[in-house]
């Protein structure tokens, strides 16, 4: 079998070859042959049996690796992720899953999916799937086992957190879909809220057929959260853009190497609404179609961009079919907003000897116009026009979030009690919070501090100077002192954690829909929003460049 497919890689290249040297690449075809004979060498005279497939697919990935990140080979094996990526759905049970020590475990099931349907609940530990026991196997290993064919079955037994109890489920893979709009509503009497995940094949009909349930419901403002957005088909973004815009705006254009491949971008259809004010979210992992979502609202003027700067993701790619059910997603082209400008904030095509490609610097920056002729930058990103707080979580809280001690207490939370308050409703009160420190006192947790870690160098700087014994002293004071403070970090961070608690326990019960309604409230970005939709003269300022 291995020498079949070893012939039917070898009579392919070689058809590739004759075919690159009718083109008289002499160069490609010479590394090709170079190739093909090492591969044979290896073939007979290799100390032990080779696996061809996966020779070829590691040389295939160094090829790859050298050029860009986005530019990526398939194998007929990995086929599921590209249809992941392409059309947000696979074959599988609907489930997260994670490692956990030596285990694997139930992370969060997806609502409406057979996970959840058969009763799988996070922090169920995988004992055995099909008979066969998941001992010694990773998290990857699992989730490769658990997808498959929709309609074939699969036997799970779990352990259930706390409980101890074993349980076995016979569950049916489907096809599992991810919502490309996981949420949406009316935050409050006037502004509504759509959540945008990924841009797939369905997000601008589900966007708009949210717009219109939201309009409906007396929507007069519009926030469009693209933060974690990580992309996906530009004419999805195109065709989200055109509810907002009239018919023949540019919105996109693509350059690359084949003039017959570079194209522009136009919005098609008249707009469905092209007055009601718009606040886009983004943040440092909205990439890609977001960028040309909340780069073309900004250059258009048709909305004010609102977070953190953008990713800086400005080029395309196009996923090639090959033979054997495999494909080829290849970096083609960038592409450019309105105003002309590219946010690609990595230069791929321009590495130094070290083969590490450089972040575009900011001196390098070029201004550009935005249809009202406010200046904006290709700085690497789409540069919010309201820039908001940086939010960063304290030492406690990774540090609770990371040894999966909330996802523990939220576990046993779900164990305790059947039945929860509505999402947007539930918080963590005095009396929960204390349960959770008790919680705490049980497990074995320790943490060090940024200060800590700074008062170890000092300390063993002080002694590499010769001054540790004349400052012991008062550096022991004040490592009592950072022991002391650290006793109080449950409390002093104890806002933080009770949102954080409170969303994890939310989970439980209304799963990743939950998750967003529970935070609404609190977010500050979405709270910055509302202000500057709701006020018509900032809002104008904005746009008009006068801010």
């Amino acid at each position: 079998m291995k020498k079949k497919v070893l012939y039917l890689i070898l009579s392919l290249v070689f058809i590739s070859g004759i075919e690159l040297r009718a083109q008289n690449d002499f160069e490609i075809a010479k590394n090709v042959d170079i190739f093909v004979s090492i591969l044979k060498e290896l073939n007979l005279k290799y100390a032990d049996e080779i696996t061809p497939g996966d020779l070829v697919k590691n040389a295939i990935d160094g090829m790859l690796n050298t050029l860009d990140p986005y530019s990526v080979y398939y194998p007929e094996s990995q086929i599921e992720d590209y249809r992941i990526m392409t059309q947000g759905q696979y074959g599988g049970i609907g489930a997260l899953i994670q490692q956990y020590g030596n285990d694997v475990v139930i992370s969060e099931p997806y609502a409406d999916t057979p996970s959840q349907k058969a009763g799988l609940r996070a922090g169920d530990k995988i004992l055995k799937i099909n008979g066969q026991s998941t001992k010694g196997k990773t998290s990857d290993d699992v989730s490769t086992i658990l997808k498959g064919q929709p309609g074939t079955t699969l036997t799970i037994e779990v352990e259930r957190a706390f409980t101890k109890e074993k349980l076995t489920f016979n569950i049916k893979r489907e096809e599992i879909k991810f919502p490309t709009v996981p949420y949406y509503g009316m935050l409050n009497e006037t502004v509504g809220y759509i959540k945008l995940d990924q841009f797939t094949e369905k997000a601008s009909a589900e966007v708009k057929e949210a717009y219109k349930k939201l309009k409906d419901q007396g929507m007069k403002y519009l926030i469009l959260d693209l933060r974690n957005n990580g992309g996906g088909l530009l004419q999805e973004a195109v065709n989200i853009m055109n509810i907002f815009v009239d018919q023949n705006v540019l919105i996109a254009e693509t350059k690359g190497k084949i003039p017959e491949q570079n194209f522009k971008y136009y919005t098609r259809s008249a707009a469905i609404d092209k007055d009601i004010p718009v606040a886009v979210l983004v943040n440092e992992f909205s990439a890609s179609a977001s960028e040309i979502v909340s780069g073309s609202f900004q250059d258009l003027d048709r909305g004010v961009i609102v977070g953190k700067k953008t990713f800086g993701k400005g080029l395309v790619q196009n996923v090639v079919p090959l033979s054997y059910n495999t494909s080829l997603k290849i970096t083609i082209a960038k592409y450019y907003i309105p105003s002309g400008r590219c946010v690609q904030n990595i230069d791929y095509f321009d590495k130094d000897t070290n083969g590490v490609a450089p972040h575009i610097p900011d001196s390098l920056a070029t201004p550009y116009k935005t249809k009202n002729g406010r200046t904006v930058y290709d700085k690497g990103g789409v540069e919010p026009d309201i820039v908001t707080d940086e939010v960063t979580p304290s030492t406690i809280l990774g540090t609770l979030v990371q040894n999966n001690i909330i996802f523990d207490f939220a576990n046993q939370y779900r164990t305790k009690h059947d039945q929860l308050i509505t999402a947007d409703q539930f918080a963590v009160d005095e009396t929960l919070f204390q349960e959770f420190l008790a919680f705490v006192k049980t497990k074995d947790f320790t943490y060090k501090t940024e200060t800590e870690n700074i008062l170890a160098e000092l300390i063993l700087a002080a002694k590499e100077d010769h001054y540790f014994e004349a400052i012991q002293p008062q550096l022991d004071l004040l490592k009592t002192k950072i022991e002391q403070e650290k006793m109080n970090d449950l409390l002093k961070f104890k806002e933080e954690i009770s949102q954080f608690l409170a969303n994890e326990i939310v989970s439980r019960y209304y799963y990743q829909k939950g998750r967003i309604v529970n935070q609404l409230s609190y977010d500050p970005d979405i709270k910055a929003a509302i202000k500057i939709i709701t006020d018509s003269n900032q809002y104008n300022t904005i746009l008009n460049g006068k801010k």
